[in-house]
């Protein structure tokens, strides 16, 4: 058995557990920029707002007083997350964290009649620790596990834990899960299921395996699979990414070059940064830019450029020097830049990639590699082991010196501190209540 913990509407309730006046209010968080709705209180689902309207739809109610709008505060809603993961940590021999909102608790030799129990003692500590509710669901795989924590979530008699441990129970939740619900079905696959009749889970997994694996490859017959109550195998779920995108919408429009180059210097980091995450390198970088299509009085433009590697790689300089050149290549003065990023891809496994005869330098590259194991560590990276090759009290002094939410003390000279911070509306963002000491909690 494996249990999944999701933390319910995360950024909403961590808004509230240092502003409980919101509590019972309708309330949305929103996305860069004040942008769309990212996540949602319960009371603004009933009011029939849906994920990722965009704000301008709904300001009308924020201002008649019938909405709450929060811009995200992504520091604030990483520490509550820490909090919360270590609650978890301390509970269980292993857990598996799969995003900011949620991760999966392996039970296995925990005895199956004392798995209810320890599974509310849990959701009561992070409810009274940290302030955050949460909804557990146990079930055989990590797909029915999803689908339990929905129904948990759902239906306060379960009190906040699901259990799917009888085949009665497990048949029962298929009929009653959406297709479109299901753990790696999607948005786009979800509509050709219907077409073809199956509208529920259990639709889906009466269907043969020949017909799934015939219509939806691989992927579907491990969804199906999971649904059938067998667990895959972790290297059979995991696939790697195809492409990695960094981008953001500016809070104003941008024309000067040098404010460009910061900006995607800053992207290429990140996609750089993800593929060393996942252990990955990527042959092609592309940088694209977009103007204010909605800005009918200017000229429009969208460009892109795309630079295919000798070698592929994952370290900052390099993807971000590539991204640089293609900037160059796709840059015209005179334009008003409303949006930009940067895409890496035709990724493979960074331990199996084909190295070039005559135009890399490999004692160059292990330099690049190692320097960029030392910066992940120093910005707080949590899944990049610290460099062996670094003595061990010079170890010590980073592990001092590391960021507690991550963060750039270490970047490339193109890049400038503070991005995401600065030039980002944000004209409804709560205080770093728990990370600041100048916006700590006053009581009065």
């Amino acid at each position: 058995m494996i249990a999944l913990v999701d933390c319910n509407n995360f950024f909403v309730s961590c808004e509230r557990v240092f502003r409980p006046q919101l509590e019972g209010k309708a309330v949305v968080v929103l996305s860069n920029n004040d942008g769309c709705v990212v996540s949602r209180s319960n009371e603004s689902k009933t009011m029939g707002i849906a994920m990722c309207t965009p704000f301008y739809k709904v300001k009308h109610l924020c201002d008649s007083g019938q909405l709450v709008a929060c811009s995200s505060n992504y520091a604030l809603y990483g520490d509550l997350s820490n909090r919360v993961m270590s609650i978890l940590a301390d509970a269980v021999p292993q857990i598996e964290i799969y995003s900011i909102d949620e991760a999966y608790l392996h039970i296995e030799g925990i005895a199956p009649e004392r798995i209810p129990q320890m599974c509310r003692e849990i959701v009561d500590k992070v409810r009274k620790w940290v302030g955050v509710p949460v909804s557990i669901g146990v079930a055989p795989t990590k797909t029915l596990a999803k689908i339990a924590s929905h129904f948990a979530k759902k239906y306060k008699g379960y009190k906040g834990v699901c259990m799917m441990d009888t085949e009665a129970k497990r048949l029962k939740a298929l009929e009653l899960t959406p297709i479109g619900d299901v753990w790696g079905v999607g948005r786009r696959l979800a509509p050709k299921l219907m077409e073809k009749g199956v509208s529920t889970a259990l639709d889906f997994v009466n269907r043969p395996a020949e017909w799934v694996r015939g219509n939806y490859g691989v992927t579907g017959e491990r969804t199906w699979t999971e649904l059938q109550g067998r667990a895959c195998k972790e290297d059979e779920r995991e696939e790697r990414r195809k492409s990695i995108c960094t981008s953001r919408s500016f809070a104003d429009m941008i024309e000067d070059e040098h404010e460009l180059v910061l900006r995607v210097s800053d992207f290429a980091a990140m996609c750089a940064h993800k593929l060393r995450e996942e252990g990955s390198a990527a042959y092609d970088v592309t940088t694209f830019m977009y103007t204010n299509r909605f800005r009918d009085d200017l000229e429009q433009y969208f460009p892109s450029a795309t630079i295919r590697l000798e070698v592929a790689a994952n370290s900052a300089q390099e993807i971000v020097g590539t991204a640089l050149k293609a900037l160059r290549m796709i840059y015209r003065p005179g334009y008003k830049y409303k949006k930009a990023g940067v895409t890496v891809s035709n990724i493979v496994a960074s331990d199996a990639i084909q190295g070039s005869m005559f135009g890399f330098d490999d004692d160059m590259r292990q330099k690049q590699d190692k320097l960029s194991q030392i910066m992940d560590t120093v910005n707080g990276s949590k899944s990049v082991a610290l460099a062996s090759a670094v003595p061990g009290d010079t170890r010590a002094a980073m592990e001092r010196c590391r960021p507690q939410h991550g963060g750039s003390l270490l970047r490339l000279a193109t890049q400038r501190p503070g991005h995401y911070a600065d030039g980002i509306r944000s004209d409804f963002r709560s205080r770093l209540y728990s990370t600041c000491l100048d916006d700590i909690i006053e009581v009065h």
